[in-house]
């Protein structure tokens, strides 16, 4: 049974998140969960009105069950939004640690970006990171702690990230794109604070795909699931963005982590990125000093789930740049065969090199020790809905 560090999974969080921390006088226009006329729930926050889709917690689900209507909780295994349950969920499958993405807020903590009361905003992204310490104390061991932050506020987020370092927070996430959130490009000042205190810390940044929202083109007439197919595409264009951009020039220390993008893209991307870079670096106004692939080996981090192809290229990426992922509860995620695809995938891969990208990339990056699995779970690993 192979010990599983997994850098990408999702909270969804529960009806109490916001009520039961932000103060009496904004409760009845923080996020709160309603039932409508058909029993389903949905979340109501100033004046908007927002449904979650089943895709968001599909864990323990046959296929055929999968859609985008709304659900209840109720509908969800508790493992979704119950930091108790999926701690049994993750001791079988062997994920003994685990860095999660917010839901409602959006992956990067955008939601809060176009709140009209920014002083309840500015609660709200508290109370989330406060609802993730609340989390990571129910499992310590397990639980990393990563926070949001206030992204129309810079100087309110560097005291959000020194609040949530001093109680040993190990990470934050922010958008992969900001320009079309209507902020400043990472290619401006207005990030400078962030990134200064982040390389000073030490503190990787985590972007998730999709953080931003869904910009991937697809034809009207076409399915859904082909914009979730291509959201890979944000990734790569960020990327590449922050490799030919300023930040990782100017803060040579950043560590700068993609969730989800997933990691086949990378050998032949940076093999066009460099050519390009050389092409053009004269009429470009391109910093010469380093090329875009050289940035990428030493600022950015990628994450896989099951990529038989990104594996076989494994070198070529870099052995310490890879991390695995569970993205437990979403439609991607490998729970609960979690330990045949693992033992599947790495089946040919030297143990060693698996282990790197299994668990001990990642205790790295986020300076965090991952435990043993206990024996109870070694005996009975066979996948099983344990969270029911």
């Amino acid at each position: 049974m192979r010990k599983l560090f997994s850098v990408d999974d999702h909270i969804v969080e529960p009806r109490d998140t916001w009520t039961s921390r932000v103060p009496a006088r904004f409760k009845d226009r923080a996020p709160r969960v309603l039932e409508d006329e058909n029993g389903a729930e949905y979340w109501m926050y100033e004046d908007t009105r927002h449904t979650y889709l089943g895709l968001n917690a599909v864990a323990g689900k046959p296929q055929e069950e999968w859609g985008r209507e709304p659900m209840r909780f109720e509908d969800m295994i508790p493992g979704c939004y119950d930091a108790a349950a999926r701690k049994t969920d993750f001791e079988r499958a062997g994920i003994m640690s685990s860095l999660s993405f917010p839901t409602l807020p959006r992956f990067g903590g955008a939601l809060f970006i176009n709140f009209q009361d920014k002083e309840l905003a500015d609660y709200c992204v508290k109370a989330w990171n406060d609802f993730m310490y609340d989390w990571h104390l129910v499992a310590p061991e397990m639980y990393v702690p990563m926070a949001i932050i206030q992204l129309w506020d810079i100087e309110a987020a560097v005291k959000e990230i020194k609040r949530n370092l001093e109680r040993g927070f190990r990470a934050i996430t922010i958008p992969e794109e900001t320009s079309n959130l209507g902020l400043p490009s990472y290619y401006s000042d207005y990030w400078n604070p962030i990134w200064e205190i982040c390389e000073s810390e030490g503190i990787p940044v985590c972007m998730h795909i999709a953080s931003s929202g869904w910009k991937a083109y697809r034809p009207p007439e076409s399915s859904a699931a082909l914009e979730i197919a291509l959201s890979m595409t944000q990734t790569i264009t960020h990327a590449v963005g922050m490799m030919y951009g300023p930040v990782a020039r100017k803060y040579p220390k950043i560590k700068l982590v993609y969730s989800e993008g997933g990691i086949g893209w990378v050998p032949v991307t940076l093999e066009r990125a460099d050519r390009q870079y050389g092409l053009h670096k004269y009429w470009g106004d391109l910093d010469q000093s380093l090329t875009p692939s050289q940035i990428c080996k030493r600022n950015m981090w990628f994450c896989m789930i099951d990529e038989p192809y990104g594996l076989a290229n494994r070198h070529e990426i870099g052995l310490d740049k890879i991390f695995w992922e569970c993205d437990y509860p979403h439609a991607n995620c490998i729970w609960d065969e979690t330990q045949p695809k693992v033992e599947e995938l790495f089946a040919d891969i030297p143990d060693d090199e698996a282990e790197m990208i299994l668990y001990k990339n990642a205790e790295k990056m986020f300076n965090w020790k991952v435990p043993e699995i206990p024996e109870w779970a070694r005996e009975a690993h066979i996948p099983t809905l344990v969270s029911k």
